[in-house]
């Protein structure tokens, strides 16, 4: 068996550093493909050293550009190394522009794609992460599945239960791993260094680069204004080059960089980050990564959107979100540095993302699909049969395995007369309604 890998960006090496660590692990051959879609070194090629696993045996070095123009190059690039490594299986992670290039590359050639982190929705059309990830399911053979909630909106979009795998998030095992190695290593960045954040109190940890809050100046100056307030706390600010230009295009930048209790820094390596945020007291972000850092680092986020593909996050108790709103940040932050039992219950929220064997279970569920042919895509040879949709009410001891069989049926959705929850073989059924395909 052969796994390729394709990836793109930092979020993506970051998260599918385990999994290829274990494909390693485990002696399967595997062909790692980078698009480069993040060229600067910062960004992404020193991941790999850093982390700890092996460079890119490919590099398409797409760089910056619009996103058809970067989507239609990496489908070109991807496309020649496809055809010539003949991969059983490709990996795909997330909803960047690489996935949804690997996606369609991988359907139009008829290679069995796995998307890792499937199922998320925003249910934002006017973002380009929605459109990527929505598209890369319908491509998918193979979908690993952060959470239960992710999984039921697969199945309500009509996706066979049987090929989707709740795998967990592979940020866990990506957070207790690379943690590990930047404790070893200690901040390897001058300007954090000289902050000297081990010894720093109430630091609150700042990201913002989303289009929907920098380029809206509105946005920008409410969030400052929390920003200004916020003077009992140390905020560390990496600022993204783009996000810093529109702030100086809006004539704030050096406002902002003026206030005494904010520090401006570069964009900082990812362990360095690591370092910094499992250090804080406080996350406030726009990013969709760090939702999921900072729930498995027990660090309380409060985050700059309106909507989020993260809601585990938001439902667990451990991300609040608080759009661009001055008074909900100010609320909100002021909370967690005044009330302790409020803060202790946002840093202990449950983890929604599982416990750190993401990348296991996504290699174990990949070793037996191959065992079992299911990543052979072929045309069909079998007339195909014909199925009729139904809903029902189950009132006895049965499986949803058992019930399949008996009923040469599949169970899509199962509503326990509060939640929906997923059908998993062994979920017995009695006293809830279900949804499922009868075959004829």
């Amino acid at each position: 068996m052969k796994i390729a890998t394709i990836l793109g960006t930092r979020p993506e090496i970051i998260k599918m550093a385990p999994i290829i660590a274990e494909i390693d692990k485990r002696g399967i051959d595997q062909v790692v493909l980078h698009t480069g879609q993040h060229y600067d070194k910062e960004m992404s090629d020193n991941f790999f050293r850093d982390l700890e696993i092996p460079a890119p045996d490919y590099n398409i070095h797409v760089g910056s550009g619009s996103h058809a123009r970067q989507t239609g190059l990496m489908m070109k690039g991807i496309e020649e190394i496809l055809l010539d490594e003949k991969p059983d299986v490709v990996l795909v992670q997330g909803d960047t522009n690489a996935v949804l290039a690997g996606a369609l590359v991988c359907a139009k050639l008829h290679i069995a794609v796995g998307h890792v982190e499937a199922g998320l929705r925003s249910f934002d059309t006017t973002m380009p992460e929605e459109i990527n990830r929505r598209v890369a399911d319908v491509c998918s053979t193979m979908y690993f599945i952060p959470t239960e909630e992710s999984a039921i909106n697969l199945l309500a979009e009509g996706l066979s239960r049987k090929n989707l795998f709740i795998t967990g998030n592979t940020v866990v095992d990506a957070c207790f791993r690379h943690l590990e190695i930047a404790k070893k290593r200690g901040f390897g960045e001058q300007s954090l260094a000289d902050l000297d954040i081990e010894n720093m109190d109430n630091i609150l940890t700042l990201t913002m680069h989303r289009a929907e809050n920098v380029d809206v100046k509105e946005r920008v100056v409410n969030i400052i204004g929390a920003l200004k307030e916020l003077n009992q706390m140390n905020i560390i600010f990496p600022i993204h080059p783009r996000t810093k230009n529109t702030l100086q295009n809006f004539g704030l930048f050096d406002e902002l960089n003026d206030l005494e209790h904010v520090h401006i820094v570069k964009p900082i390596g990812y362990l360095d980050f690591l370092l910094l945020t499992s250090s804080s007291t406080l996350i406030l972000t726009d990013s969709g990564g760090l939702q999921e850092e900072a729930i498995t680092l027990d660090v309380p986020a409060l985050t700059l959107r309106y909507n989020t593909e993260r809601p585990e996050t938001v439902a667990a108790g451990g991300n609040i979100l608080v759009g661009s709103n001055k008074d909900a940040i100010l609320e909100n932050a002021n909370k967690i540095l005044t009330d302790s039992e409020f803060a202790e219950k946002m840093k202990n929220a449950e983890n929604p993302y599982g416990d750190g064997k993401a990348a296991e279970n996504t290699v174990d569920a990949i070793e037996k699909a191959f065992a079992e042919g299911m990543l052979n895509i072929a045309a069909p040879e079998d007339i195909m049969t014909s199925f009729e949709r139904k809903m029902t009410q189950i009132d006895e001891d049965i499986t949803v395995l058992e019930f399949e069989k008996r009923e040469n049926a599949l169970v899509n959705l199962v509503f326990t007369g509060e939640k929906m929850i997923f059908p998993s073989d062994e979920l017995n059924l009695n006293g809830m309604m279900i949804t499922y395909d009868a075959r004829e």
